[in-house]
This record gives structure tokens, sequence and C-alpha cells, in this order.
């Protein structure tokens, strides 16, 4: 059992890694493997040219960053926390384009996410917060993954890196998460074989604009 972690901060050691390290430790006691992965700021854009869908593959046709080994890593898991730093009220620049491509290749054509467990987490110094960590939620709601939360929503304060290490209620949300994370990830993966597992399709995509 794996829990994958996309840091999505431009910032190496930031406040963002300090509060992944947090559910890492939750994770690990509980039993479940926890990788993180952090792209950093030299991440393209999706060009929406539809090849990965085209060629079926799974994987985008810009091979000279880190969203490929993102993409496989996500397939592979059975949970994935998806997380961003607050950028002037949103998700940060790098991490939108890893979210654009990951799920156009993996999530658009036959849907590699569904039933996986999902959740969130962002950082921010001041406001932005809940819009951002809501906007990262759908991301996976709209890919029918079972989605934890902690007690609170999943923002933690902190602007310098270390920061965060004094927000104290973020950081005990942070670690919460962890342990839901790892509770769902460990409760789905000994349940399969005694509860069946629900129907799913390919959904049927409708253009509002018609000829």
């Amino acid at each position: 059992m794996k829990i994958v972690a996309i840091n999505g901060s431009p910032r190496k050691d930031g406040n963002l890694s300090q509060v992944l390290e947090v559910v890492r430790k939750e994770v690990e006691a509980a039993g479940v493997e926890f990788e993180v992965f952090q792209p950093g700021p030299k991440v393209h854009p999706c060009l929406a040219c539809y090849k990965c869908l085209e060629n079926g593959d799974l994987q985008c046709i810009q091979k000279d960053d880190m969203v490929n080994d993102i993409i496989r890593a996500c397939i592979e898991a059975d949970g994935i926390l998806l997380t961003s730093p607050v950028y002037h009220g949103g998700i940060a620049g790098g991490m939108k384009c890893v979210l654009d491509r990951l799920a156009l290749a993996a999530g658009c054509g036959e849907n590699q996410f569904h039933h996986k467990v999902g959740a969130a987490l962002c950082t921010l110094r001041r406001s932005g917060g809940h819009s951002t960590y809501h906007e990262l939620l759908s991301i996976m709601d709209a890919f029918e993954m079972v989605i934890v939360t902690s007690d609170y929503w999943g923002a933690v304060h902190g602007a310098d890196p270390g920061e965060c290490q004094k927000d104290i209620e973020g950081m005990e949300v942070a670690a919460k998460l962890g342990r839901n994370m790892a509770w769902m990830v460990k409760t789905l993966h000994y349940a399969k074989d005694a509860v069946p597992v629900p129907e799913t399709h390919h959904r049927t995509m409708f253009n509002y604009i018609r000829d």
C-alpha cells in the first residue's frame, strides 16, 4: 500500500516540505509507504494537443520534466495527496501545469484514478487557502476518487520557511489527515475481497456547442 504526494511548491525545503514530513510520519507509522514528488519550477504547461489521449499510453509527449514520473506513480498508488502553496489566491503555476497534464493523460481517457484515496493540503501566508484547498479537491472530485479530510480545512499558515511550525492547529490538521488517509487506504485494501467494487464506466463527454 502506498500514498504518493505531489509537492507543488517551487521552493526546496519550504513550508510545504515540512508539512509533508508531518504527514509522512503518520502514514509510515500506520504501515503505509509514502513518497513525495516535487517537480520544482521548470514544469511545462499542458499543450492541449491531446496526443496523450490519441496515443493511449498514459503519458504526456513532453518528456523533459518530472510529470510522466508523477503520472506513473499516481496510477500505481493507492492514495494521492495534492499540495500547493497559495500564490495570489490560487494554486501555484507549476502545480497547475502538473495537474492539467496528469488529469488529461490519466483521467480523461480511461480513468486511472477511480476509487483511489485522495486528499489535499495547502500552505499560505495570509488568505486564499480556502479556495486553493477546494480547487485541489475539485480535481479529485471529477475522477471518482474517495476523498478523505481532516477535522478542519487543509491549510497551514507560514510565509518564510519554518513558520508553518508555529501554526499548531494547522500542523495537527496535517497529521490527522495523514492518519485518515492511511486508514482509508488500508480499509479499502482489506475490504476489496469482501465488498464488490462499484461499477464504473467511461464518462460521456458533452460539449455545449452543437452542430
